[in-house]
């Protein structure tokens, strides 16, 4: 069973910084698109950015705007760097993950029922 814990969120201040860990445990990644999740309360959960495998580019949500990257650190560890963040940006982060097989060069997916695997999820709150 592939698991996935995130860790590294907290409490923000506007404009600042975060940034957030994906660990696999007993796997590696290397053929795993890691896709990045987030859920405000309220809100129904919705995609932030996913980092390809295989040839697969990343594909980032509207609201991203170049203020977050993510970056694999290593064959077990995905690292969702977030700048200039808002009150907005505020909701429980997730990582999930979906095997790939074939190499292309299109967007990675940011459909939630693509991911098989998924992290438990940590907060992240931005305020003053």
């Amino acid at each position: 069973q592939l698991q996935l814990v995130e860790s590294g969120g907290g409490f923000v201040q506007p404009g600042g910084s975060l940034t957030l860990s994906c660990t696999a445990a007993a796997l590696d990644l290397d053929s795993y698109v890691i896709g990045w999740f987030r859920q405000a309360p309220a809100k129904e959960r919705e995609g932030v950015l996913c980092i390809g495998a295989v040839g697969r580019i990343p594909n980032f949500a509207d609201f991203v705007k170049g203020r977050f990257a993510a970056t694999r650190a290593n064959t077990k560890t995905v690292y969702l760097q977030m700048n200039s963040l808002a009150p907005e940006d505020t909701g429980t982060y997730f990582c999930a993950v979906y095997e790939v097989q074939y190499f292309t060069q299109e967007k990675c997916v940011l459909d939630q029922p693509a991911y098989p695997h998924w992290g438990q999820g940590t907060q992240v709150t931005v305020s003053s």
